[in-house]
């Protein structure tokens, strides 16, 4: 039986009046990672199976592919630009004593992550405190085994409890874990929508990867943004910093230099509501997460 897709909310479109396209929606790839991560240090090959069917992948998710033929090779790991997958993996080698070497790339190179193999023994509450507050090491904990369950845990640790709840589940019948498409950016996209045909919004910023849509569409600011979530200074790009100066720049119709893919989808949406003609030096970055993103923004004028 191959893996199966589940996302109720599209089935649900039509009843809010808006209409999109499914395949505009990419795979959500934290919730894809992780079960990746438990189908690779359990020695399943679901996550191959599953991936080898798929179109545009993100290039997180190809580099998740590659983790996973690799991890039982003696090649080095390329992680790519993957932080979550680069986290996951390295606590697991540690865990595992498999001393595993990882490559990485792009601006993750830049960032400054723990390389204190130590970790692998401390609580999810102290793993938390790392990496600006990162969810990613008290994930992989979680993905190895720890049965700690955090009340009121952050948006990912808990989409972490519910993954590995789910993956035990499917194992224990015998069947495949079920994949999702990404709920955060759909829920951007019909925010987007709905303001293009001038109607009433009513979007609330749930997480992390909400805040540059969020903040250039004014339904939060920059304090509110870091009280919220410190890990936003860690990501790609400082993405608070980033995203303040890339809409300044859009503002004054200058080019977007940023890297960030989050960053450059904000302000592509963005100038697509101002009728702004924006020029974005780095569009692939978006690939990270959203392969069919240029593709969604022309259909969808």
């Amino acid at each position: 039986m191959g893996v199966r897709f589940s996302l109720p909310a599209l089935d649900n479109l039509m009843t809010r009046n808006i209409s999109i396209n499914k395949k505009y929606i990419p795979l959500d790839k934290s919730w894809i990672i992780r079960m990746g991560v438990l189908d690779i240090i359990n020695d399943k090959n679901d996550i191959q199976k599953f991936l080898n069917k798929q179109k545009n992948l993100s290039d997180d998710l190809i580099a998740l592919k590659r983790a996973s033929l690799d991890w039982n090779s003696n090649k080095p790991i390329n992680i790519g630009e993957s932080g979550t997958l680069y986290r996951l993996l390295k606590f697991a080698s540690w865990k595992l004593n498999l001393n595993k070497k990882f490559i990485i790339e792009g601006t993750l190179k830049k960032r400054k992550i723990n390389d204190n193999s130590s970790v692998v023994n401390i609580s999810q509450k102290e793993l938390l405190k790392l990496d600006k507050e990162t969810s990613q090491w008290a994930s992989a904990a979680v993905l190895l085994g720890d049965r700690e369950r955090i009340k009121k845990p952050p948006f990912k640790l808990a989409l972490t409890y519910e993954a590995i709840d789910h993956w035990n589940k499917q194992k224990s019948k015998g069947l495949p874990w079920i994949a999702r498409h990404d709920e955060t950016i759909l829920n951007q996209v019909l925010t987007y929508l709905k303001i293009l045909k001038g109607q009433k919004t009513d979007f609330v910023p749930k997480q992390a990867e909400d805040f540059c849509f969020a903040y250039v569409f004014g339904y939060i600011n920059a304090n509110e943004g870091e009280k919220r979530w410190p890990a936003l200074r860690g990501h790609e790009s400082d993405r608070i910093l980033e995203i303040e100066k890339s809409l300044k720049a859009a503002m004054e119709g200058k080019e977007i230099n940023s890297k960030d893919h989050r960053v450059v989808q904000a302000i592509a949406m963005w100038s697509k509501v101002n009728k702004k003609e924006i020029k974005f030096n780095h569009p692939k970055s978006v690939d990270k997460s959203w392969p069919q993103f240029w593709d969604f923004l022309n259909h969808y004028k």
